[in-house]
């Protein structure tokens, strides 16, 4: 149940956001909407000059608590957000010195375009290499994703008709989690590119798999389906990061969401966007949604009020922008009236750092894993990143 304070400061954020909002995205909508993309990247470039100053070179930025940035190398899943991010600021501001601390960060994770310790490439290389070669067209960066995707496709396991996620472990025999959807991109856009259409057809096997065994009927996601790869039958469905096997955590949500989005984009395969379709309106529908719609860290949490999660706002912001350029006007208005209180709620005070604060990143009150206790309440690198791509979605298509 939420708690008097919660449903008061709920009314009063509807109350502050509606007037800004309508179904047609007004035109002073638009204008403070311009505005407030301009002032987030000016100031992102801002912030990014602390976290680099945080990070060592040989180093990754991961999150930053008790006062103390913490770091990774380029093996931690999240690698590729840094650089990423400093390619959206590069987009925006055409600012040198962004782009030479990019360049000099890829530099450092190109090591990684071999990595097959999990399925998370992806994420590593597209999210940083993909987008340098958008924006620059410059070739070796091109090489790079298509040597990850073919490092990538080492994981598919035929038997199950998916790519496996992690390794054999005490636990899990062969586990496949919802947040593989999102390293599909890389393998439809090697395709796309030149590629072999072998990467396209595990995609689409893949995600046709999470489609059928990941969901339940009212739409939400599990966490982990634990394979038998012996015979592909399926061992168990549990939540690894969520508060229990039937709940629905926040960010799994999100990852499906701009999964399914994007292999509509992709595919132009209409099952792919009606499922995109029932989750987005899971996700908005939901009663424990707040009404700034920034989630708690799972729609079932046991305790709610409880820790809000910056990144799966800022994932679903992004796939609901994207989403609302697939639909009629009424979908449309929905999902990007959605996001863009979403996009809203991001830039306030509650979520977003002040000046030089928060280690030098932009967003607070992310959780990686609530459960373990494991970086509640902290920054992290995709939180950033998915913020960053969904204000710089928003001035491409609604602006």
């Amino acid at each position: 149940m939420r708690s008097t304070f919660e449903k008061l400061t709920s009314a009063v954020v509807m109350i502050l956001l509606l007037p800004l909002l309508s179904t047609a995205q007004s035109a002073s909508t638009k204008k403070q909407m311009a505005s407030l993309i301009d002032e987030n990247m000016q100031f992102a470039v801002k912030q990014y000059q602390v976290l680099k100053a945080n990070t060592p070179a040989d180093r990754m930025p991961r999150s930053f608590a008790q006062g103390r940035s913490i770091t990774s190398g380029t093996e931690w899943w999240c690698s590729g957000f840094y650089p990423g991010t400093l390619w959206y600021l590069y987009e925006y501001t055409k600012d040198a010195n962004v782009k030479a601390e990019a360049e000099k960060r890829l530099a450092l994770l190109e090591k990684e375009k071999r990595y097959t310790g999990n399925h998370d490439i992806g994420f590593m290389i597209f999210c940083s290499f993909g987008n340098a070669y958008r924006i620059t067209g410059d070739k070796k960066y091109k090489d790079v994703v298509d040597t990850a995707a073919a490092y990538q496709i080492t994981r598919y396991r035929p038997s199950i008709h998916s790519i496996q996620s992690w390794n054999k472990s005490k636990n899990l025999n062969c586990p496949v989690i919802i947040d593989n959807m999102m390293n599909l991109e890389q393998l439809l856009w090697v395709t796309q590119h030149g590629g072999s259409g072998k990467y396209k057809e595990i995609a689409l096997t893949h995600a046709n798999t999470t489609l059928k065994n990941h969901y339940r009927p009212d739409h939400s996601t599990f966490h982990i389906v634990d394979y038998n790869l012996d015979n592909g039958e399926i061992i168990k469905k549990v939540n690894g990061q969520g508060a229990h096997d039937t709940s629905a955590w926040s960010r799994g949500q999100a990852w499906g969401l701009y999964g399914f989005t994007m292999m509509y984009r992709f595919t132009k395969n209409k099952t792919y966007l009606e499922q995109a379709k029932n989750i987005a309106n899971f996700i908005l529908s939901h009663p424990n949604l707040p009404a700034d719609k920034i989630p708690y860290w799972d729609y079932n949490a046991p305790q709610i009020p409880t820790s809000r999660d910056a990144s799966a706002g800022a994932i679903a912001a992004s796939a609901l922008l994207e989403l609302g350029q697939y639909v009629g006007k009424t979908d449309r208005a929905t999902y990007v009236d959605a996001a863009t209180i979403m996009l809203q709620s991001l830039s306030s005070d509650a979520y977003r750092a002040k000046p030089g604060e928060n280690g030098g990143f932009i967003l607070k009150n992310s959780v990686g894993s609530f459960l373990a206790n494991s970086e509640v309440d902290v920054p992290l690198t995709y939180a950033d990143y998915y913020f960053l791509e969904g204000l710089l979605r928003y001035k491409k298509w609604y602006l």
